[in-house]
């Protein structure tokens, strides 16, 4: 993975964007990640991602298409060009802001939650001898890296899904992840989950992310969801996923 980062961050300099000679564009996402981005019944990608991302667009009056990659190589792809942005839950990091540039916050800092089974108790201050279950490439892995590594096993999955599906059947003892990620399949799980430990705050917020050299991009993006924010649109998405709000208005 370094070595793929380092190429493609070579490639930086030559890559091109599609938005230069018209507004299409190629907007990037997981599309595993719900409720923020999914696959739904249509094999169409849907979430609370890609109606801001589709909001944007249609403010911009760009013509923009979806591509789905998977996390762990989401951020190279859009460097190497294969599409122009990425609205994926990215948390905003100063890590990441290394590598490409930002929109404004669509999506408040909140927090990260501790999950296990029903049953289970842990003391986070002497965390010791247990499996934690993370989204490759996170901010909650690298925290997780960070302050557990040393007397527990860090488990890393592709997708936040697989973390949930190991957690449920017992192959690891805690999933750390975003809570708005975890919270529909803590109620859905009918008291077989439960929340643990405090909630922390990691990263900022979620913005769409972009190479660096596409400033036009960005200025124009960061207009349209101003006006999203400030005409309460952004505000009634977070309600319509989250139930949370208003932030923005």
């Amino acid at each position: 993975m370094k070595k793929m980062i380092t190429a493609c961050a070579l490639m930086m300099v030559c890559a091109t964007s599609s938005f230069a000679d018209s507004m299409k564009l190629n907007m990037g996402t997981e599309g595993a990640y719900a409720p923020f981005n999914y696959i739904d019944e249509n094999g169409k990608v849907a979430g609370f991602d890609i109606d801001i991302g589709n909001e944007v667009c249609k403010r911009m009056h760009a013509d923009c298409t979806w591509k789905t990659n998977e996390w762990d190589t989401i951020i190279p792809n859009l460097i190497a060009g294969n599409y122009d942005t990425i609205a994926a839950g990215m948390s905003i990091t100063d890590e990441r802001k290394k590598t490409i540039s930002f929109t404004e916050e669509y999506y408040p800092p909140t927090a990260s939650k501790f999950a296990t089974r029903a049953g289970k108790s842990w003391h986070f201050d002497h965390l010791s001898g247990v499996t934690i279950g993370v989204q490759g490439g996170t901010v909650q892995a690298a925290y997780a890296e960070e302050k557990f590594a040393a007397n527990n096993t860090i488990k890393s999955y592709e997708t936040g899904e697989q973390s949930l599906a190991d957690l449920a059947a017992g192959a690891v003892d805690i999933v750390l992840a975003d809570g708005d990620f975890l919270n529909p399949a803590v109620e859905a799980s009918a008291g077989a989950l439960i929340f643990v430990g405090s909630d922390l705050r990691i990263g900022g917020g979620m913005g769409i992310g972009l190479r660096k050299n596409d400033s036009e991009l960005l200025m124009k993006m960061n207009k349209a969801l101003a006006a999203a924010k400030a005409d309460g649109t952004v505000d009634k998405l977070l309600m319509k996923y989250f139930n949370i709000g208003p932030f923005y208005q």
